[in-house]
């Protein structure tokens, strides 16, 4: 591009899809409260989350009202449970804090990456005759998510990519601990003619720029396929490097 049409064009390392999601348990309350003169904004909110999972237990000293299963856009699943009693919150407000709670979970706390796979339990709160709306509702109910996020034990997943490697049998061992360098995990070998066929998962994040590697390694002598496996957990030295080198290159951009 620079040289035929004289296009300058500034090339950066491709940003990963990551998740946010928790493994433990938080409570959290919020009032918001928003006074200017004429009718004013006010709701309170409390609420409880815990990780997602389909035969999970229900904490016994909550009743369900209702309960919503909702398949997120960007993967996995929301429980969210009214078990709101003696209408300290009308049930017209409901849908406002799980509005609040789902868009507060588009962009997680650690890296901005979209939450998924949690259980959200609507158990009290307090709202006002004049002042209480779907909006302060929808307020307070983000305020409150974000707030007992920070306070379960909060994770980031990664995308991993289950690959295959197809290489001459002189430079498997190479091609093996190039891999187990990437933090792979070794899924089995098997013998395709003259070549040696490997199959690992590897993290998304350790594949930039693996094509380069690979051709180096063999001598241009083996090719590898890649296709979406899974999210899975990171460990916290490595989302701790994750999180600083999101907040750098925001920070350049």
């Amino acid at each position: 591009l620079s040289k035929h049409y004289k296009i300058e064009v500034d090339f950066h390392k491709p940003r990963i899809s990551y998740r946010e999601t928790i493994q433990g348990t938080a409570k959290a309350s919020y009032k918001h409260k928003k006074q200017t003169g004429g009718s004013g904004q006010f709701a309170e909110v409390h609420i409880r989350i815990d990780p997602y999972a389909e035969d999970a237990d229900f904490p016994s000293e909550y009743k369900v009202r209702s309960r919503q299963v909702i398949d997120l856009k960007s993967g996995g699943k929301l429980e969210f449970i009214n078990s709101i009693v003696g209408g300290a919150i009308d049930t017209r407000f409901v849908p406002s804090v799980m509005k609040g709670i789902m868009e507060q979970m588009d962009e997680g706390p650690l890296t901005g990456s979209p939450v998924r796979d949690l259980r959200v339990i609507l158990y009290d709160g307090k709202m006002h005759a004049v002042d209480s709306n779907e909006m302060a509702f929808k307020l307070a109910a983000a305020a409150a998510f974000k707030d007992a996020f920070s306070q379960a034990k909060p994770k980031l997943l990664e995308p991993v990519m289950e690959v295959e490697v197809l290489t001459p049998g002189d430079v498997m061992g190479e091609v093996m601990t190039d891999l187990q360098n990437r933090r792979s995990i070794i899924l089995g070998m098997d013998t395709e003619g003259n070549f040696q066929k490997l199959s690992a998962k590897v993290p998304l994040a350790e594949l930039y720029k693996y094509s380069t590697s690979l051709r180096s390694l063999t001598q241009g002598r083996a090719i590898h396929t890649r296709e979406f496996s899974d999210y899975t957990l990171v460990s916290d030295n490595i989302r701790d490097q994750i999180m600083k080198d999101i907040k750098a290159a925001s920070e350049e951009a």
